[in-house]
């Protein structure tokens, strides 16, 4: 048997193993997944109300399939209800073309199908207790999604699994031990001393919140590299259209499935590692007064609580500018308009993107990656501003990102509310390979 080091031993052990990367975290790959099944907005009203035995409800269908060609639906910053609906539906005419010419959500991904509805009746039933089959579908479908995700962003890396040394793992779906974390590890090939974290029931900010967490990892140690995943299916909110319950179309109509993957390191080795964005601080605010505007909780039935789409967009607004001028405040050398920042907003709906694009004075282009994602797969939870990232990184290599700012922000809102920051800034190696010259100081 090996002895135990001596006391006198000890410091000089901690010393040896506290050696700190020079830089910055950064990301080093990001990877994405979507489950195969995918609804056109167009087509979400018959699929929808067909899949869950509702097509006699034929007013509600009328009412969702007009909101749902408008796109409405996203432009959350109405009251909606069903006397309120009644008063501006004259609105609702004037206007759909209008609001169809704004970003909304065209298309989701969705891992429920009309064949797993329909063999799961209970999830159809509001009056039947359907927790436990919402979970065991979550729990085989969410480390599958993940780990594709996981793979994809292993893949963009170039090295291999077991290089990796931590894996943080985040979800609003599911609530098993072993969880998500423990199911990776085979999954993806990674070592069995790998250390995980896992997170659950961080709403929409998870992503966001564990790209933070991952951070602190990558620049507490010297070679320490994190995988970082945040899957999510709409499963646990999924519930049939009912009568006086509008928030239920707004889930059906908002949300989609997803999985984003990024892996995180400091220090990187080039040829081998790409460094793409530099995580230069991040920081999480609570807005006073905030309570009760993004609540969630397990019911019998899937998720219960309250996305207050009137009181989100306001709150998000009077806190933003805060948020920014006291993340690039802390800062000290860094000088930066808000126009000349590159954007990674999560896209909760285009309401709350339309409140931060008026709040900043942003020109119309520095919000594209966020509203093409939410077009392109609505809103994904906390892999949402992973996409979005994913986003801004081929608008960059593509040349469709206007100036190719060289210092950025990504901002995620969860329940609370809740608000992560993160500065980002464009790898040196990354700028010269675009020949981009800053527009800040620092």
């Amino acid at each position: 048997m090996g002895s135990a080091p001596s006391p006198c031993n000890v410091r000089d052990i901690c010393r040896a193993q506290a050696q700190r990367p020079d830089g910055p975290a950064s990301v080093l790959a990001i990877g994405t997944a979507n489950p195969p099944n995918c609804v056109l907005q167009q087509d979400l009203p018959d699929f929808y109300f067909r899949a869950t035995n509702s097509d006699h409800l034929t007013a509600l269908k009328d009412k969702f399939t007009r909101l749902c060609k408008a796109c409405l639906l996203l432009h959350l910053s109405y009251t909606y209800d069903d006397l309120i609906f009644r008063r501006r539906s004259h609105i609702l005419t004037r206007c759909m073309l209008h609001a169809a010419q704004k970003l909304g959500v065209q298309k989701r991904y969705l891992h429920h199908t009309e064949a797993l509805l329909s063999a799961h009746p209970e999830l159809l039933d509001r009056s039947s207790p359907s927790l436990d089959a919402r979970l065991g579908i979550a729990k085989a479908a969410v480390p599958e999604l993940a780990a594709r995700a996981c793979r994809a962003a292993i893949a963009d890396w170039g090295r291999p699994a077991a290089d990796v040394t931590h894996l943080v793992v985040t979800t609003n779906s599911g609530a098993h031990i072993p969880g998500v974390d423990f199911q990776l590890v085979p999954l993806l090939g990674l070592r069995p001393t790998v250390r995980r974290t896992m997170l659950y029931l961080n709403g929409c900010s998870a992503g966001a919140a564990a790209l933070r967490l991952a951070k602190d990892l990558a620049e507490g140690a010297r070679g320490a590299r994190v995988l970082v995943v945040c899957a999510e299916l709409t499963l646990l909110l999924f519930a049939a259209p009912q009568e006086g319950c509008f928030q239920t179309l707004v889930h059906q109509g908002l949300f989609g499935d997803g999985a984003g993957a990024v892996v995180v390191g400091a220090d990187p080795v080039r040829p081998a590692e790409r460094a793409l964005f530099e995580i230069v601080s991040a920081a999480q605010t609570i807005v006073p007064g905030s309570e009760g505007a993004i609540t969630m909780h397990l019911t019998e039935r899937g998720y219960g609580g309250n996305i207050s789409t009137r009181d989100v967009p306001v709150l998000i607004g009077g806190s933003v500018e805060r948020c920014l001028s006291d993340a690039f405040g802390q800062l000290g050398g860094v000088a930066a308009e808000w126009n000349d920042l590159f954007w990674d907003v999560h896209p909760g709906s285009s309401a709350i993107l339309d409140k931060v694009d008026a709040v900043l004075k942003l020109e119309p282009h520095k919000l594209a990656a966020s509203r093409r994602v939410l077009s392109e797969y609505g809103n994904m939870f906390g892999a949402t501003v992973i996409f979005v990232l994913d986003e801004l990184r081929r608008r960059m290599e593509s040349g469709e990102e206007e100036g190719a700012p060289e210092w950025g922000v990504m901002l995620a809102f969860g329940p609370g509310l809740t608000v992560e920051t993160m500065v980002l800034h464009r790898s040196p190696a990354e700028l010269q390979e675009t020949g981009y010259a800053s527009g800040l100081t620092a």
